[in-house]
């Protein structure tokens, strides 16, 4: 998942043990003194300021943006190592894996502080949407979840970048519950039925949880949004809340029926909505016709229709958005269509000139989109959509569309011609000074292999896969090779390490641009990598430097593997960085390297952290965890096997990696059904592994 997952445990509020204290305080909006504490493990107490003042700055957002004041005097929270699970929200006494608290310049990365930041405002929002206001049963897990992603999502789109926010949050949507969506292990937001609930701490229920009670947002206003959350916390503070009773609250506000949104939470699988359009240039109209298709899911073969919200703009040569006289066939209003019958046709009257289409706005709804936007529609709006979600999407869509095709056994390599559409994108989007860094990092960079292998949909081959990505990004590279040098040196600062927005998007950049370098020739941007790696001030750097090495297996990769680990590994944190960095590199020895890690005498297998570094970064290489003569697969379910003895829901959670198994191509599949059926005939398997084991093997 790409959120640490939570465990709600009310009733656990006593800790004990021989910790370290950080000691602050906070005065609530009513003048209200509340002590705040952290416990950590001795020696730890340094690495504690971020956690405190993210904490602090969350009790103020949550009070500014939805009135929510704490309300006992004491908030602790106690962190320790080897904690199975993310974090807890038990109330007044959340409970950390120490991982998402700890964070200074020479451990944690740029992400980690936002990650620590998030968890910790998940945490603290729980106190009202989790603990006042709880969930009846295990079947409303998505209610407490969902809605409070939204919320800790929330905080992060203030505190930092809204349009790089969102374009974050939906990616890793895509790239983790909709993986999940296809497979057999798609299940509802809330779900019907479970054999273990421990296995419903989903991307589903969290993330798209998060992104149903974002739509009731976006069709009824950011202001009755707020208005129906007034609602659900007056009226529900206390209580034993179900789903109905939260969409109730938003109908009461608004007094519109939102029974068709609140659909969302009890049907598998996401809609595909195919779009076609055409426009008369003398009668100025423009035609939209949409259709959804919503596939049958595991105990779902049919489904209604469901209610989607499409933001929308219609984009006219010089980037403004066009305006219309009437518009028929859809409830429209302002910049919001709304998609309900399995088939609409739109018709706009008046609209003065050809657009291009900008649909689904700020991904103002969870599902798959086909249309008929050529290559240069899509780059049109990459160049002039005052939407940024929808700039970054379009750039996406282009490079699938080059990328696809060839990534399929048999295909053809892309075209230098279309290779070379898209690197000039990539140019536009680089020495564009009116974007923000973080923004322009992440749109310089392909779909992952992952991403391209979910649109393969059927008979993939990662090796093939990781060829033609590696192919495409080496082109694009060369051909704006001078751009990235320039930019990469405009962006070395030897200044003092600061994790806030501005900084940690130029630091982003420079990354990214150093990854393209590396892609462009491997002999200078392999220099450049090297030098980064030696001059770095802090992790974020090192480590990015290495891992851009690893990724690509550079020679220079292995001798300074050795390096990180003699001279940056004493913190245990660090140590998993290492882990991850020698698991991703793509070789041979890949398999070989991973079983020799696990003989580290840092390496614990029983600290859920350790684990997770060196099998999710191994997992994450996909071309040597997908290895043809199987024996990634035989590793991993042998290893799944073993710690289904000591964790059996850490167990459960790496044995996800397989739902797409049958997706591979013939001999891949084989070997991954012949390694998880003997999985199956492991004795005294858990429940936990039981449930996903079963489940991957009949979908």
């Amino acid at each position: 998942m790409s959120r640490e997952t939570d465990l709600e445990a009310m009733d656990a509020n006593l800790v004990g043990g021989d910790l370290g204290l950080v000691e602050d305080s906070f005065t609530t909006m009513t003048g209200k003194h509340v002590d705040l504490a952290i416990y950590v493990e001795h020696g730890k107490e340094g690495q504690c300021d971020w956690a405190m003042d993210s904490l602090k700055r969350s009790m103020v957002w949550d009070e500014e943006r939805f009135g929510c004041e704490y309300d006992l005097d004491v908030f602790n929270i106690v962190a320790v190592s080897d904690f199975n699970l993310g974090a807890m929200e038990n109330k007044g006494l959340n409970i950390f894996n120490d991982k998402c608290i700890l964070a200074n310049p020479q451990t944690a990365t740029d992400d980690d502080y936002e990650k620590v930041e998030a968890i910790i405002a998940h945490e603290y929002f729980h106190n009202w949407t989790g603990n006042r206001i709880t969930c009846r049963d295990w079947f409303q897990l998505c209610l407490k979840e969902g809605l409070t992603v939204f919320r800790d999502e929330e905080f992060t789109s203030d505190e930092r970048s809204r349009a790089v926010k969102r374009i974050v949050d939906a990616r890793d949507l895509r790239a983790h519950q909709y993986a999940e969506d296809s497979g057999p292990l798609s299940h509802p937001p809330r779900p019907n039925q479970f054999k273990e609930i421990n296995n419903f701490y989903t991307a589903t229920v969290y993330e798209k949880g998060s992104a149903i009670v974002r739509m009731i947002q976006t069709y009824l206003g950011k202001d009755m949004f707020r208005k129906g959350m007034d609602i659900y916390l007056e009226r529900h503070d206390g209580d034993a809340a179900i789903i109905e009773d939260f969409v109730k609250c938003f109908e009461d506000a608004s007094g519109k029926d939102l029974s068709h949104l609140q659909m969302w939470y009890t049907v598998a699988g996401r809609p595909e909505v195919n779009i076609t359009h055409s426009y008369d240039g003398e009668s100025k109209r423009l035609t939209i016709n949409l259709e959804q298709i919503n596939k049958p899911t595991p105990g779902e073969p049919t489904k209604e229709p469901k209610f989607i919200p499409i933001r929308f703009g219609l984009v006219s040569d010089n980037g403004e958005d066009l305006s219309w006289d009437s518009v028929a066939g859809a409830t429209v209003e302002e910049d919001l269509m709304i998609l309900e019958k399995a088939k609409q046709t739109v018709v706009f009257e008046g609209v003065s000139s050809k657009p291009t289409l900008s649909l689904f706005r700020d991904f103002s709804a969870p599902v798959s989109v086909n249309s008929d936007l050529t290559m240069d529609d899509k780059l049109n709006l990459a160049r002039l959509d005052n939407d940024p979600f929808n700039r970054w999407d379009s750039l996406q869509n282009v490079a699938l569309d080059i990328l696809v095709p060839a990534a399929k056994i048999g295909g053809e390599d892309p075209t230098p011609q279309d290779l070379g559409k898209l690197a000039e994108a990539f140019r536009s989007v680089l020495m564009d000074q009116t974007l923000d860094n973080a923004f322009k990092a992440l749109t310089l960079s392909l779909p992952t292999q992952s991403v391209l292998a979910e649109h393969v949909g059927e008979n993939i081959d990662p090796e093939h896969i990781y060829d033609v990505r590696r192919l495409a990004l080496s082109t694009i590279a060369t051909m704006i090779e001078p751009e990235l040098a320039q930019t990469y040196k405009s962006l070395l600062d030897e200044g003092t390490y600061s994790p806030d927005a501005a900084s940690a998007g130029a630091r982003a950049l420079k990354n990214q641009c150093l990854n393209l370098l590396l892609a462009a020739d491997a002999n200078k941007g392999g220099q450049v990598a090297v030098a980064q790696y030696h001059a770095a001030t802090n992790v974020t750097d090192r480590s990015a430097a290495l891992g851009a090495l690893a990724a690509s297996n550079h020679p220079a990769a292995a001798e300074l593997l050795t390096d990180f680990r003699n001279n940056h590994c004493d913190d245990i944190l660090v140590f998993d960085k290492w882990l991850s960095l020698n698991a991703i590199i793509p070789d041979e020895d890949a398999l070989d390297r991973v079983k020799s890690l696990m003989n580290d005498p840092k390496f614990n297998i029983e600290n859920p952290n350790r684990v997770r570094s060196l099998i999710g970064g191994f997992a994450a290489n996909q071309v040597q965890f997908g290895r043809k003569d199987g024996a990634s697969f035989n590793f991993a379910t042998n290893l799944i096997a073993d710690i289904d003895t000591r964790t059996p829901q850490l167990a459960a959670r790496l044995l996800t990696l397989f739902r797409s198994f049958k997706k591979y191509e013939s001999t891949r599949r084989t070997a991954a059904q012949s390694a998880l059926e003997n999985l199956q005939k492991s004795p005294n398997l858990s429940p936990d592994c039981s449930d996903i084991l079963e489940r991957t093997l009949a979908g």
